[in-house]
């Protein structure tokens, strides 16, 4: 729906909603035309198109997808690149306090937006689906950049479309620098790989398959082999020195317990959010779908010619339920057509081609990330909760599911101000008995900011706990969480800079499209 059709909708149908608290939230949207500002000056301007094309990502036919296509219109040609021979859409580079304007054209047969994953930008900016444009319409984009330096992500994000249209192709990366960073002297250019993991399936014909039964959407896409950077059995060479990975699990709804074949530990040095204090060692990391690893790798220890995989450990399935789930997904509802969640796989390898003397020494401090000062928060008594569960075969928010622009009294927030909020899988009345029995993971993320974890229950898997506890690095700033079943969480978020409407949502894409995604309101 376009915004103009949902004003127009709204005033006729007023009457049906008029609760106070929604008509006052209604004063505060955005309905920002989509214009060049004269008085922007921007650092870096590009075209940014999304549309249908064909690429080959298999031998023999083409594979049909949707893709981002780019045309630089000022600025080093440097900062926006090609992801080769990929449907993956640019990697746009960005120094923070620089300013971006982005001409978005659509040309897909569908409506659609473009939503910059993790950055701090003002509502009109931040992809909102009542932003939707159709076929040949155009969306200007103009926010400086505030984030501090990390690997974010730019995605459509049209309610109930987008899963389809982030599985088609539309991703790309958006890499922020700054000062603080470039002091390390991390390793960059060709030992700075930026790597985007996603599961697909495809037919005899080399085409994509998306959901083909109920349940598969019920409970995620689930793919049946890996696609690094677009490509099938990624592999890579590298010299015997440290290599900077910088890790992005861009699946609908795959979780990966992400490690090395050989069990050579790494190191951690960023989150979603950018870096950590200091670097955290690790044998592996558990990645949800949207989250960020920032991975500083040595291959020095090893010799010519030697491989070592990039593996996703096996563990077990969170979406295995008995009773009514388990027959539900063995029977008339059908199953996945992929692999089970808590599959084994190898995602990449890498083979030494040449040995060099390139000692690398991490700082023990990488950047200055303050302790979480939960004494801030104005509720710290008396947390927000947020219950994501099943209620009548929906997956729902405190029993709600996704309105345009329908925001509760417990979804409005103070700008200025900093809050806790108790965010809960699963269980509670709300959840009724569908709630209790459909229990799956869910990456819940906030838009618009990014917050730190404060807490963490185990859930009510131990099996699972046990399995995947020590890959979890909670010290940093974040903007996904995954919950287990079971699981809680406490987040410390602060509201600033932008008034205005965002959402929060799970991030397994069947379940955003079918309804756990909420508008929240920042009230100025």
């Amino acid at each position: 729906m376009k915004r103009r059709e949902f004003i127009t909708n709204f005033a006729l149908t007023a009457g049906l909603v008029t609760t106070t608290g929604f008509l006052q939230a209604c004063e505060k949207y955005s309905e920002k035309p989509a214009v060049r500002t004269k008085n922007f000056k921007a650092d870096l301007e590009l075209d940014l198109i999304s549309k249908n094309d064909y690429v080959h990502v298999f031998p023999g036919k083409s594979t049909q997808v949707y893709r981002y296509d780019f045309k630089l219109i000022k600025g080093n040609k440097n900062r926006v690149v090609p992801v080769n021979d990929s449907y993956l859409g640019p990697i746009i580079r960005i120094k923070k306090g620089e300013k971006i304007r982005v001409n978005y054209k659509n040309l897909l047969d569908d409506e659609s937006i473009v939503h910059w994953h993790g950055l701090h930008i003002p509502e009109e900016m931040d992809g909102h689906p009542r932003y939707v444009i159709e076929n040949g319409e155009k969306y200007i984009y103009e926010f400086q950049v505030m984030n501090r330096a990390g690997m974010y992500w730019f995605h459509p994000h049209p309610h109930g479309k987008t899963g389809p249209q982030v599985y088609g192709g539309l991703a790309g990366l958006f890499i922020v620098s700054d000062p603080e960073e470039e002091a390390l002297n991390l390793p960059k250019g060709k030992y700075e790989v930026p790597l985007v993991i996603q599961d697909r399936t495809f037919n005899s014909d080399n085409q994509l398959i998306y959901l083909q039964n109920p349940m598969e959407r019920m409970i995620g896409f689930l793919g049946e082999q890996i696609l690094i950077n677009g490509k099938p059995n990624f592999k890579m060479p590298v010299e015997s020195r440290a290599y900077r990975l910088r890790l992005l699990n861009g699946s609908n709804s795959r979780i990966y317990k992400v490690a090395f074949s050989n069990g050579m530990p790494f190191k951690v040095i960023g989150t979603d959010g950018g870096l950590l204090e200091k670097p955290v060692t690790k044998n592996y990391v558990v990645m949800a779908p949207a989250e960020r690893f920032d991975l500083i790798v040595d291959f020095s220890g090893m010799e010519l010619n030697d491989k070592v995989e990039l593996v996703s450990l096996s563990f077990p399935d969170p979406n295995s339920g008995g009773g009514m789930m388990g027959g539900m997904r063995g029977g008339m509802m059908g199953g996945s057509s992929g692999k089970r969640q808590g599959a084994s796989f190898k995602l990449a390898e890498f083979k030494v081609t040449k040995i060099v003397n390139k000692p690398f020494k991490l700082p023990a401090k990488l950047s200055t990330v303050p302790a979480p000062n939960i004494s801030k928060a104005i509720n710290l008594n008396n947390p927000r909760r947020f219950r994501f569960a099943m209620s009548h075969m929906s997956w729902t928010i405190n029993g709600r599911t996704f309105g345009m622009t329908d925001v509760a009294n417990d979804e409005k927030v103070k700008l200025n101000t900093t809050e806790v909020w108790e965010l809960i899988n699963g269980g509670g009345s709300r959840g009724g008995m569908m709630g209790g029995m459909m229990q799956m993971p869910h990456p819940i993320h906030v838009h618009q900011l990014q917050y730190r974890i404060i807490e963490r229950s185990t859930g009510n898997n131990s099996e699972l706990w046990e399995s995947l506890k020590d890959g979890f690095v909670d010290n940093g700033w974040k903007d996904t969480v995954l919950l287990l079943p079971g699981m809680k969480a406490k987040i410390l978020l602060s509201f600033k800079d932008y008034p205005g409407l965002f959402l929060y949502h799970c991030h397994n894409l069947e379940h955003e499209d079918m309804g756990m995604m909420r508008d929240y309101l920042i009230q100025s």
